[in-house]
């Protein structure tokens, strides 16, 4: 299945896919045809959207174009994709805390559909939309981010390490 969708979309054979499933809050990471592994995660509490400043998750397909975070510890925090210094503890992983925190590690999206989630408006790399981990691990399964793909700190650690370097595609569906 997932084979067919990377040769109508004519991607490389020798890509990563990651599916998100809004749906199901779940990312699988599929090569060569085979599903490897899933994740749990949480996309936009607003649901599916591709306009600029929705605070929504944009759908369709992705490509990784940047990793960020290689060799810092799990828990690090990042503002504006560069580390802070700061690196939270595992018990500040599950926080109830309103500040929404980009920990560990940061993919970085960019939309291959001109008009869907590139271009004027509603550009993914634009809108700074990452798969990420974060401090709010206790809300994973549900909706509950601005927009990103957010996922558990050891999650996203094994994640980043099974995909680096490689050519990485992303396909976000309701």
């Amino acid at each position: 299945m997932k084979n067919e969708r990377q040769r109508q979309a004519k991607l490389p054979a020798d890509a990563l896919l990651l599916h998100v499933s809004i749906a199901r809050q779940q990312l699988a990471l599929w090569v060569g045809g085979r599903r490897i592994k899933s994740y749990r995660v949480s996309t936009s509490r607003l649901g599916s959207g591709q306009k600029a400043n929705s605070n929504k998750t944009p759908t369709g397909w992705h490509r990784i174009v940047r990793w960020i975070g290689a060799n810092r510890p799990l828990g690090s925090v990042f503002v504006g994709r560069r580390f802070t210094g700061e690196v939270l503890p595992p018990r500040a992983w599950h926080s109830d805390a309103e500040r929404d925190t980009i920990t560990t590690r940061i993919l970085r999206l960019r939309g291959l559909e001109q008009g869907h989630n590139a271009g004027r408006g509603c550009d993914s790399y634009a809108r700074y939309i990452y798969i990420h981990g974060t401090n709010h691990e206790q809300l994973l399964g549900t909706p509950a981010s601005a927009g990103c793909v957010r996922m558990g700190n050891k999650a996203i650690a094994d994640l980043f390490d099974r995909t680096r370097g490689k050519p990485t595609y992303c396909l976000i569906e309701k």
